[in-house]
């Protein structure tokens, strides 16, 4: 029995080099016990000492892909489904095309979600401006993640927002990038940021975007799930116009015009002139 240690960060690379060996070695997955961030306690805190690289293995594009996102996601036996689905292929090679095999429907419905939580983090992360001293703005955010996506998609923070210095504080993981240079260190509580002003102005122009006639709620809080909303500034905002959207709508009918313009009432008369 192998009893793998996989660190909460760099955990996609721990995962892909003991992946690498133990199917190497042709080690089952029935005799390995996957151990992410020393959950299992003290019962299996020793470490079996993983077998050495023998040979190059070759596993498809798309399951590479695959497991490098599902290693993201929350639930416990991610790594052990990864795994067992990769000693599948060796024997069924045409395995990730079928769309019927239960164990891999369950890596694909994982994978979404981490997708889904890594779009929902690019979209409502809000830095802060912590107006520091030196020659690069400084930000900060707070962010509470569904799945552990702060550290596969900090990087598209860092080519976006490559000119200033900013971390994101969460819960499990905090990504810092400074002078150009990203980094990851274990998460905290939430901290104690400034007010910024350019939340209100966010705010006005959150407020004067909103549209009450193309309002639906459901899909609404589908796309901008109510958990995320404490740390979004618009947000505070979101009940009021939903509250007051019914008589937006009917304030903007009544000041529709009543009366065809002007053209359409010569069109109209050349066309009873051309029916007689």
């Amino acid at each position: 029995m192998y009893t793998v240690p996989l660190p909460r960060i760099g955990t996609d690379i721990a995962w892909r080099d003991a992946a690498k060996r133990l199917i190497g070695a042709g080690v089952s997955p029935d005799d390995i016990l996957w151990d992410y961030e020393g959950e299992m306690g003290a019962l299996f805190a020793t470490a079996t000492p993983l077998p050495p690289v023998t040979r190059r293995i070759k596993a498809p594009q798309s399951f590479v892909a695959m497991a490098n996102t599902v290693i993201w996601h929350k639930d416990p036996q991610r790594f052990g489904r990864a795994y067992a689905l990769l000693w599948r292929l060796r024997h069924e090679p045409g395995l990730m095309q079928d769309r019927a095999d239960p164990g891999l429907a369950k890596l694909r419905q994982m994978e979404k979600a981490v997708h889904r939580c890594q779009h929902k983090m690019k979209a409502f992360v809000r830095f802060r401006d912590l107006r520091q001293g030196g020659e690069r703005r400084s930000f900060a955010a707070w962010f509470e993640p569904t799945h552990h996506t702060v550290e596969p998609t900090a990087p598209f923070f860092a080519r976006r927002f490559a000119d200033m210095d900013w971390m994101i504080a969460a819960p499990d993981v905090t990504a810092q990038f400074v002078d150009g240079h990203l980094s990851f260190h274990p998460g905290q509580p939430k901290p104690d940021l400034p007010e910024d002003g350019a939340e209100a102005l966010w705010g006005t122009y959150f407020c004067n975007i909103f549209n009450p006639a193309r309002l639906k709620v459901q899909a609404m809080t589908s796309e901008m799930p109510k958990k995320y909303w404490k740390n979004m500034p618009e947000a505070a905002h979101i009940s009021g116009l939903i509250a007051g959207a019914e008589a937006q709508v009917q304030k903007m009918r009544d000041a529709t015009p009543t009366l065809p313009p002007a053209r359409a009432a010569k069109i109209a008369k050349r066309l009873r002139k051309d029916q007689d």
